[in-house]
């Protein structure tokens, strides 16, 4: 079994960066970036701050529990 990669494994100037928040009062959006097998989110704010690194799995979980209320301040 081949381990997940880490950010380190990504050319990430390379990847296109793309954000769902279309109003500019906005500060510092997340983005996301498809590559491969994987997807990539950022801070859109901070080009050179910390990336995480999503496989497909992961990634449906994480969309899942956020759709399911799991990720909001009460």
């Amino acid at each position: 079994m081949t381990s997940k990669p880490s950010a380190t494994d990504f050319d990430l100037s390379s990847l296109t960066w793309v954000s769902g928040i279309t109003d500019p009062s906005v500060k510092d959006p997340v983005e996301i970036a498809f590559a491969g097998e994987n997807i990539l989110m950022r801070n859109g704010g901070s080009d050179d701050g910390a990336v995480l690194v999503f496989t497909r799995a992961e990634w449906q979980a994480f969309v899942a529990g956020a759709l399911n209320g799991e990720f909001d301040y009460e």
